[in-house]
């Protein structure tokens, strides 16, 4: 028996019945390492990953690979979404080798738990290019037994090359023209037959980069870009149409396999489809497009359906069920033409149904072929996906990872309540505001046992001022301030600027993590940023302005190498150059619900009559006292035309 039986983590409990001896993170395995001499192996992954399942079954539960394991590390289980500070550094240590990082992650470590070696999914028999998971255990114990100098030398050289990673360049936040320069270069990215970044030469995996998307619908809102706006519209077009999206029961997949979205790696995260939310939020407001109106219903039907837990979010969808990667998803012709009969042919030729499938002899569902939204053929298709979501609702489900992690809470708030007032659906604002008073609290959580990190405390001050913006409560304000209190306390670097990734009494973690790169979530530092500028407005508090440009200017010199990542704190620091302010006193609602301008601040007064004065920078323009007037001026203005400079 192992000792993850008393832990919490789905993920860890999926492997406490494993032959491995394994343990959970912590001061009892690294001095049974040093006890024993012995290296560690470091697992990490999470409990809808497929490739984590796979090397689970093909390794872990195998007797004659754990007796291997067994003899010669500590072997250590690790929830990737309950530590991410530490997947970050191991993460990054692999990515130093010049391997291509993933989950499952596989590390090997000195007692102390730096790193010298690693990789991510092992085969238990050497194919693809890869070698056998036995062989690499057997290698791996010999060095250590036989090379202790070079193993030395490896972790000397990973440990420095992580410290100067995580200590960023200074230098000067980029001038719009520059902004407008990275616009550029993403757009030189964006699939043109598919949509997305990459994928043009037809390979997988491609993932939905929606921090870049975003950027671009910003550089469209900024300078009136025709290009940028026609990419973002495009490739959410694709996404929403393609198998990466559930047509049944809503929600998005976490990436595609291939350039076309069309065949998805079936686990759907909480994360993933708040950014979806939002994006698709601020996009209908300008477009009012059907599709994206109705993906918009249908994935909060779906959050609000599969992932909510007592008023908050779990973290994932498992990729697999009954055995097997996407069975709960995918179909026969003839499951089919069983369940609709007469209509089949109409619902498969939409849907891209034949006998031969278009996935491992079975179809995943997509309007690939068909992306035009069309208002009298969803009449038709409504009640036959319906008929099939019923029958799917009988399968066995992928299971659920009921972790409540504060960073994606933060996400799917914020989304829900932009959602919510944009579309007129008080209810999912309502959801969002139990999901806050659920979580908030002087010091946050991250989840369960663990110690909020800067995402934490990122997203959920992201959230309250989203909550601001719809309901006009000031104490979503009070609770930002107070959690970027708590911020400037227990994580910002005195030296160097920026916060690190945890708090300075977390000692566990080799190397104190300090980066502003976007990954499948905005990055803190960057959402801070933006944060930070709205609260020198809204709190008309200085301080916050300085620390948002002390945290952008941080990152400055690495973002001047190497922007690609930094989509986020690049629109933070637009914010934070170009402020614009609004305050509000009587009903403009309708006006905002259709104008997309996220980086605007909003300020909600009282006064006798209704008036919109819009600041932009320290100059203010004429007040606004009629929607139509205060639409014509935020149109202007946005877009920066004589009108606008001429108040």
């Amino acid at each position: 028996m192992n000792l993850l039986q008393d832990e919490t983590s789905p993920y860890l409990l999926q492997h406490k019945d494993n032959p491995v001896r394994w343990r959970p993170w912590g001061a009892a395995a690294f001095d049974a390492a040093k006890a024993k001499n012995l290296p560690i192996l470091l697992s990490i992954g999470y409990a809808a990953c497929h490739w984590c399942h796979v090397m689970a079954h093909e390794s872990f539960e195998d007797e004659a690979t754990a007796a291997l394991m067994n003899e010669h590390f500590i072997c250590i289980k690790l929830d990737r979404e309950e530590r991410p500070d530490l997947d970050a550094v191991y993460q990054s240590a692999l990515a130093l080798t010049g391997k291509q990082g993933g989950w499952p992650l596989t590390m090997f470590l000195a007692p102390d738990g730096k790193p010298f070696w690693g990789g991510t999914y092992f085969p238990p028999e050497a194919r693809h290019g890869l070698p056998a998971f036995r062989d690499i255990l057997s290698a791996v114990a010999g060095s250590w037994k036989k090379d202790a100098d070079k193993i030395a030398h490896n972790v000397q050289s990973l440990m420095a090359a992580l410290e100067e990673q995580n200590a960023p360049q200074k230098g000067a936040l980029l001038p719009r023209a520059a902004l407008d320069n990275i616009a550029r270069h993403y757009l030189s990215l964006i699939d043109p037959a598919h949509g997305g970044i990459g994928g043009a030469g037809g390979g997988g995996p491609k993932f939905p980069n929606l921090t870049i998307l975003n950027f671009l619908w910003n550089a469209h809102l900024r300078t009136g870009d025709p290009a940028c706006r026609a990419a973002v519209i495009h490739s959410l077009t694709q996404m929403c149409q393609g198998g990466i999206y559930d047509h049944l029961g809503g929600g998005f997949s976490r990436y595609s396999v291939d350039a076309e979205w069309l065949v998805p790696h079936f686990e759907k995260m909480l994360c993933d489809n708040a950014l979806f939310l939002s994006l698709l939020t601020e996009v209908y407001k300008e477009t009012q497009n059907p599709l994206f109106k109705s993906r918009i219903f249908e994935t909060v039907e779906f959050v609000l359906r599969d992932l909510r837990i007592d008023d908050v979010f779990a973290a994932s969808l498992d990729a697999d069920s009954g055995g097997s990667e996407g069975k709960y998803y995918v179909w026969t012709a003839k499951e089919i033409d069983d369940v609709l009969d007469k209509d089949s042919g109409t619902f498969k030729k939409a849907y891209d149904v034949t006998a031969f499938g278009n996935w491992e002899q079975t179809n995943i569902l997509n309007r690939l072929r068909h992306t035009i939204f069309d208002a009298e053929e969803e009449a038709i298709l409504k009640p036959l996906r319906d008929k099939l979501k019923t029958v799917r609702d009988r399968r066995v489900p992928p299971a659920r990872d009921g972790k409540i992690l504060a960073d994606n809470n933060g996400l799917m708030i914020a989304a829900l309540a932009s959602a919510g007032f944009a579309l007129e659906q008080k209810e999912w604002v309502a959801a969002a505001e139990k999901a806050f008073a659920k979580l908030a609290q002087d010091e946050l959580v991250h989840t369960g046992k663990h110690a909020a990190l800067l995402e934490d405390y990122a997203g959920m001050c992201a959230a309250a001022l989203a909550l601001y913006g719809v309901t006009r409560d000031r104490n979503y304000v009070a609770w930002a301030e107070k959690w970027v209190g708590v911020l400037d306390e227990e994580f910002w670097d005195k030296a160097g600027g920026g916060y690190f990734m945890s708090a300075s009494g977390q000692t566990d973690n080799p190397v104190r993590v300090k980066s502003a790169q976007d990954h499948a979530a905005p990055s803190g530092n960057g959402t801070l940023v933006s944060v930070l500028a709205q609260l020198a407005a809204l709190a008309g508090e200085e301080k916050y302005g300085r620390r948002a440009r002390a945290t952008a200017e941080a990152f400055a010199g690495d973002v001047a190498q190497r922007f690609f990542p930094y989509a986020t704190l690049l629109g933070g620091g637009d914010l934070l150059q170009n402020p614009a302010t609004l305050t509000l006193s009587g009903d403009f609602d309708a006006v905002l619900r259709k104008i997309s301008w996220p980086a605007l601040v909003k300020i909600f007064e009282n006064g006798e009559k209704p008036e919109a004065l819009l600041c932009l920078g320290d100059r203010c323009l004429a007040p606004a006292r009629t929607p139509d007037a205060l639409e014509n001026l935020l149109r202007d203005a946005r877009a920066g035309t004589p009108a606008a400079n001429d108040g």
